[in-house]
């Protein structure tokens, strides 16, 4: 098989596993006691894609997630839609500009996950206040929202950690063979 052919089927799968998970959490009540908070199920994809496709197939997941989760949840092009392409926007460009430093050893990517889950928060957060014309609502609610990203970055750098693992002890067995 071409081999640009098989890379677009994976990252169509990348996307669809995403939106999936993007759908599942639309659907689940908010396990958090604030509005906006959100376990970001759907990042995990963002980051395997990230680490196995690079900067550029992962930014297309994500923005293409986002798009058609938007488009099937019904907030296309509304306060949810733009607050939710400028979290992914921003945070899967800090998790990008991060990722040599876990090809070096010196992050691993539970804090590269950390990094992307505050930038989603205050990139939100940003937009939102910018939208309602109320830039006190960033600074008070910040700190909370910044409580949650925490065990959900760490949560969701787990899994990724784990899905790739997985996907690496499979490659070196299939190669074995």
């Amino acid at each position: 098989m071409n081999k640009n052919l098989s890379k677009l089927i994976y990252l169509g799968l990348l996307v669809t596993f995403g939106l999936v998970l993007h759908l599942v959490e639309q659907a689940i009540p908010n396990p958090f006691p604030l509005p906006g908070a959100k376990l970001g199920l759907a990042n995990i994809i963002t980051l395997v894609a990230l680490v196995l496709y690079g900067a550029k197939d992962a930014m297309f997941v994500a923005v293409l997630r986002v798009f058609l989760g938007s488009l099937l949840g019904g907030t296309i092009l509304g306060f949810p839609f733009y607050l939710s392409l400028t979290g992914a926007v921003l945070s899967m460009a800090v998790m990008a500009i991060t990722i040599p430093l876990k090809n070096k050893g010196i992050l691993s990517l539970v804090g590269i996950s950390l990094l992307g889950a505050v930038t989603h928060n205050v990139a939100q957060l940003f937009v939102a206040s910018l939208l309602m014309e109320q830039l006190g609502i960033l600074f008070l609610y910040l700190p909370y929202l910044l409580i949650f990203a925490i065990p959900t970055g760490l949560f969701t750098g787990l899994v990724s950690t784990l899905i790739i693992d997985v996907i690496y002890t499979n490659l070196q067995h299939v190669t074995r063979v």
